[in-house]
């Protein structure tokens, strides 16, 4: 089981002072990570910052994913055209985030993990919650 499996954070979403994110547990006891009392919370905070990264202008995957796990902690670009491959578009192209966001949440789940446990009704519920 992977850390994001073990956090039911499936995005590996990091903390950040003075956020607390809906169905995160009361205790964290990783101090990098999120955990969440269930994995569809977990979902949901990888689409509601999918979302918030759209309204901030940020509409190619590259820039979300430039983002979401920096160069300068991650293989950017290896994780851009896995998650352009999964998503079926071009690094640049401009996309609209919601229209693809079960293909970008199992994606990004998918490189996080290295793999996807997740059903198709987890996902899609973790997204009706964002």
């Amino acid at each position: 089981m992977t850390r994001g499996e073990r956090n039911n954070n499936p995005g590996n979403v990091r903390h950040v002072v003075g956020v607390t994110w809906q169905g995160q547990c009361a205790t964290q006891t990783d101090d990098a990570f999120v955990q969440f009392t269930d994995a569809v919370y977990g979902i949901r905070a990888i689409s509601r910052i999918m979302k918030s990264y759209e309204r901030q202008g940020l509409n190619t995957i590259a820039e979300a994913i430039d983002r979401w796990a920096p160069p300068n902690e991650n293989n950017s670009e290896a994780y851009v055209n896995d998650v352009c491959t999964q998503c079926g578009v071009q690094p640049d192209d401009h996309v609209d985030f919601a229209a693809i966001m079960p293909q970008l949440v199992k994606a990004i789940i998918h490189h996080e993990n290295g793999g996807n446990i997740y059903s198709d009704a987890q996902i899609n519920q973790g997204i009706a919650l964002a």
